[in-house]
């Protein structure tokens, strides 16, 4: 008799759930390797603090009394000013696009997004040749005005202002992101109220939904606010001294290791600062809403001048951020571009895209694990785990580098000294001088994108279909392996793309940490342009902004479908 006829207690045999006590044995072996992950990850951060309280031989109190409060004082501005942009743009924006209906509003729904392609680093190369004095915007202005040098008064781009509005351009659209979904999970039933308690469209605006969105806004500035202290090749090429460029000049250029964790140390508690005041001035106030019936929003058409401004308003950032910088570097790129484009050209691409691959398929590896161990085992301690594990999206770059060096130093010399003295053999830089350390500082840096679209995606399976593969006779593992991954493939790719445009564009982790001789686009573009090459730096910023575009239209796409009950 074959499986297929078989019936009766057969039948019921072959189909018996597993026991109960498997299923919590699964979950905890889950729960300790989401628990062994975190270990992991937390180990560069680890090393940077545990390097605060080392004598650095007198390097640290020189940096105190000569280049520290500059550090902190150019930080703070740059910090300001980017928040506030960011704030006021994505915020209108996303208000703009969700609630209204103007020419082209469908478009500027992604379009939005464009300037998200490019890094800061490439926008301030194209600004400091499209602005300088003997750049097109004021050649221009000279020979229409007949001006000459001393008669006229331009703002310098390469300045704190000037990385601010870069910044702010770059940094935008994360707050677009998050108060676009904000406003799209919003209750037509409290709009509603407020209009019929005699709310205004505008009072309506800052009295209800802002409010509400709140956390959103909050975390997207916050976003905004960690990619500025973690930009290098900005303030680096604009000649402003903040925390980043410290950790760098600290590093190679004075050699103290030390001093540069304890550097990196300070700028660790500066952002965590932030998260803090947040959480502080928030206080006991709840921002959630209570019910759970949405209906489609009410879009309100907008007459012809309020749809001047509105288009003008959406217009503006976009070509600020994407078009103005995208079309000075293409310029640049067909009248001169990288002298070495061809063969060594391709070389630089081919190793950021395999870094890329490799470091999306390994960090999307272990968001899922992760998010995955927090579904099955849903306690403290996991959850714990969770965010430790998650918390280096909020470190910069450099820091991450020199926590990744720290350890995997310490680790080279120890494995080297065993074998030099059982063997009589030497490992090398076995670890911090391979891309082995570059992928950890990648899966560190950027494990937080992938677990939030992993988390997002599995929020959305129901529990039944688990219990149901259970009763089939499916493991956690066999659960996930062919149940899971399959229903969640488009949200699983829709990370890794973004942790693949992430590695192309992250500058301060793959310049401290890559290996001898392994240059990729990003390092290129900023070799080049540190020598004020911009013109032969163009082809590999403009190589970097291409690969990021379908990434963000597919991040549009999603934030589109994103309402609940849609």
């Amino acid at each position: 008799m074959t499986d297929a006829t078989l019936s009766g207690p057969a039948a019921a045999a072959s189909f018996q759930p597993r026991p109960r006590s498997g299923v919590r044995a699964g979950a905890r072996a889950w729960a300790w390797i989401a628990i062994a992950i975190a270990v992991l990850v937390s180990v560069p951060l680890l090393a940077v603090f545990a390097n605060l309280f080392q004598p650095s031989d007198g390097v640290w109190g020189h940096l105190a009394e000569t280049v520290l409060p500059r550090y902190v004082v150019n930080s703070l501005w740059l910090a300001l000013g980017v928040g506030l942009g960011t704030l006021v743009i994505g915020t209108g924006t996303a208000w703009l696009v969700t609630m209204y209906r103007f020419p082209g509003c469908r478009v500027f729904e992604w379009a939005l997004l464009l300037p998200l392609a490019a890094p800061g680093y490439v926008m301030a190369y194209a600004y400091a040749d499209f602005l300088q004095f003997v750049g097109p915007v004021q050649t221009t202005l000279r020979a229409t005005m007949g001006w000459s040098r001393g008669d006229y008064w331009f703002p310098e781009i390469r300045s704190v202002g000037g990385a601010a509005f870069v910044l702010t351009l770059a940094s935008y659209p994360y707050v677009y992101l998050l108060a676009r979904s904000a406003f799209l999970s919003q209750s037509v039933c409290v709009l509603e109220v407020s209009r019929t308690l005699g709310c205004s469209q505008w009072r309506m605006f800052f009295r209800v939904a802002l409010p509400l969105a709140r956390p959103s806004l909050v975390a997207g500035v916050a976003l905004a606010l960690m990619e500025t202290l973690a930009e290098f090749g900005t303030v680096q090429h604009f000649g402003i001294d903040t925390f980043t460029t410290g950790i760098y000049r600290t590093w190679f250029a004075l050699g103290t290791p030390v001093a540069a964790a304890q550097l990196s140390a300070l700028l660790v508690v500066f952002v965590a600062a932030l998260v803090v005041v947040e959480r502080w001035s928030r206080g006991q106030a709840r921002f959630h809403h209570t019910t759970s019936r949405y209906r489609h929003l009410p879009v309100q058409p907008l007459g012809f001048a309020a749809g001047l401004v509105a288009v003008v308003a959406c217009l503006l950032p976009i070509l600020l951020g994407f078009f103005v910088p995208g079309g000075v570097l293409l310029d640049m790129a067909i009248d001169g571009g990288d002298p070495l484009f061809g063969p060594q050209f391709l070389g630089f691409a081919r190793n950021s895209l395999l870094l890329g691959a490799m470091a999306a398929a390994l960090v999307l590896a272990v968001a899922v694990v992760l998010a995955y161990a927090a579904r099955l085992a849903p306690g403290r301690i996991v959850r714990s785990a969770v965010r430790v594990a998650t918390l280096g999206y909020a470190m910069p770059g450099a820091v991450i580098a020199v926590g990744v060096l720290i350890a995997f130093g310490w680790l080279d010399s120890t494995l080297d000294g065993w074998m030099r003295s059982s063997f009589g053999r030497s490992t090398g830089l076995l670890f911090s001088g391979t891309a082995f350390a570059l992928l950890m500082a990648y899966l560190v840096r950027f494990l937080a994108v992938a677990f939030n679209a992993a988390e997002s995606s599995l929020a959305r399976v129901t529990p039944h279909i688990d219990q149901a593969s259970r009763v089939l006779g499916q493991g956690p593992g066999g659960t996930l392996w062919r149940v899971h991954l399959p229903m969640l493939r488009g949200g699983l790719l829709t990370g890794a793309l973004l942790v693949f445009v992430d590695v192309m564009k992250e500058l301060p982790a793959t310049l401290i940490v890559r290996p001898f001789d392994f240059d990729t686009l990003a390092i290129r573009a900023y070799r080049l342009a540190s020598d004020e090459r911009l013109a032969e730096s163009s082809t590999a910023s403009l190589a970097i902004v291409v690969a990021g575009i379908l990434p963000v239209m597919l991040l549009s796409r999603a934030i589109g479908r994103a309402r609940p009950g849609a």
